[in-house]
Formats: C-alpha cells, sequence, structure tokens
C-alpha cells in the first residue's frame, strides 16, 4: 500500500479526524485532481464535475475534524480515489 493510499485510507476510516496532519490532507486533495488557490490562511480547492468548493485552514500542523469529515463525505458522494479507499 503507497503512502497516499494509507493517506487516504487515515481519512474514510473517520476514526482519526483530530489527528489528520493538514499537509497530508492538502497532499490528498492535489492526488485526488483539486486545484488548490490559497488566500492567507485559506486554502481554497476546486475541481471539474464538482459542485463543493473545499475551503480548509490548519490547527497548528492538524486539520480541523469537521473539515476532514467535509472532505470524507465529498470522496464518498463522488466515489473519488476508487473503491479500495471505502
Amino acid at each position: 500500500m503507497s503512502q497516499i493510499d494509507k493517506l487516504i485510507y487515515s481519512v474514510m476510516r473517520g476514526n482519526q479526524d483530530n489527528n489528520i496532519n493538514f499537509n497530508d490532507l492538502r497532499h490528498i486533495l492535489k492526488f485526488l485532481g483539486f486545484g488548490e488557490r490559497i488566500r492567507g490562511d485559506h486554502y481554497i480547492y476546486t475541481k471539474d464535475g464538482i459542485d463543493e468548493i473545499i475551503n480548509i485552514q490548519p490547527i497548528g500542523a492538524k486539520a480541523k475534524p469537521y473539515q476532514v469529515k467535509q472532505i470524507r463525505n465529498i470522496i464518498l458522494k463522488y466515489s473519488l480515489g476508487g473503491s479500495e479507499n471505502v
């Protein structure tokens, strides 16, 4: 299992939302094909075919748990990352 697969798996499991590294979450979104725009401490991600705009901010080095959950829901809704990651 590659490093990105492990990162996606940890997000999809849903039991470590408080412990996801912010840069890992950014890496996942870039891997899934999202474009990144940075405005201050707001990282904004968009992708063709995805209605939602993802806006995340770090808390220190960690991602906010509710934003991890939002990203998990988008991955599930649009079947991103393949079925092996669900």
